[in-house]
């Protein structure tokens, strides 16, 4: 995922939604931080983003990204790319991550702005998953 993508999927899921603040957790939270011209490839690979809003209790709001956005809808076989609807809880994060979170916001998230993991908050959450892709993404 590049950049535009993760800027793209963000102005599509506020829209979904209508909300402005998206969390961005996995792999393309990274880009909050670093352009994909800055990181090996295996760190921007994915063509997924996921995304969560801070206000689902029951996952409506994920599925209704998923149904939008999601893995094999329209959008997805339109860009190559796409936004999977999380939960804030679904990946493990260590104590204090909230306000470590890197503002994500340009003329082209408008009118999203994604909340992404800091770097390190990253990695802490790939390596605690501990897959294959994980792994290789936290190296």
């Amino acid at each position: 995922m590049r950049r535009a993508d993760l800027e793209h999927v963000l102005r599509a899921a506020s829209r979904v939604l209508g909300e402005r603040d998206l969390l961005v957790i996995g792999s393309a939270s990274i880009l909050g931080t670093y352009p994909e011209s800055a990181l090996p490839t295996a760190a921007t690979r994915s063509d997924e983003a996921d995304v969560a809003s801070f206000t689902d209790e029951d996952g409506s709001k994920a599925t209704r990204i998923d149904g939008a956005i999601g893995e094999l809808s329209p959008f997805h076989r339109t860009y190559g790319y796409y936004g999977q609807g999380v939960d804030v809880t679904t990946a493990k994060l260590p104590p204090g991550w909230r306000e470590r979170l890197v503002p994500f916001k340009n003329r082209h998230t408008t009118p999203g702005r994604g909340l992404c993991l800091e770097r390190h908050d990253c990695v802490a959450s790939k390596l605690a998953a501990f897959r294959e892709k994980d792994r290789e993404f936290a190296e």
